[in-house]
């Protein structure tokens, strides 16, 4: 279960969509799970650094595959990347409320070894 994994407090967490625009989700999360001690790497390809934290331009980019993808992106980016990271090895994915879509699930459910969270906030179930 992807919520089993996050309570391994050497989880680490790769967010797709992270942003320094304070009114984004991409900045919210990303803060919030910096606040709460969690490992947690921002991926965006618009950004150098997010928070003042090295920024990845993609999961590939990182020294090291994270144990979690947390996905704040569109549907089509997030099917895309999701289809792509786990060819690499992401095992464990969460998507937050507005990245997923119907084919998103499909696929999900479908994927051979991918576990998965969908409509399932993380900020709210870290509290």
């Amino acid at each position: 279960m992807v919520l089993e994994k996050l309570k391994d407090e050497n989880a680490t967490i790769a967010l797709i969509g992270a942003s320094n625009d304070k009114q984004k989700y991409g900045n919210k999360i990303y803060c919030d799970l910096k606040d709460k001690g969690y490992n947690v790497t921002p991926i965006n390809p618009k950004e150098k650094t997010i928070e003042g934290d090295k920024a990845y331009n993609s999961i590939e980019e990182m020294p090291k595959l994270p144990d979690i993808a947390n996905f704040v992106v569109p549907p089509p980016i997030a099917m895309k990347i999701a289809q792509n990271i786990s060819k690499l090895g992401v095992k464990h994915l969460w998507f937050q409320p507005g990245s997923e879509s119907n084919e998103l699930e499909t696929w999900l459910k479908n994927a051979d070894g991918i576990e998965y969270l969908i409509n399932a906030c993380i900020m709210v179930e870290t509290r």
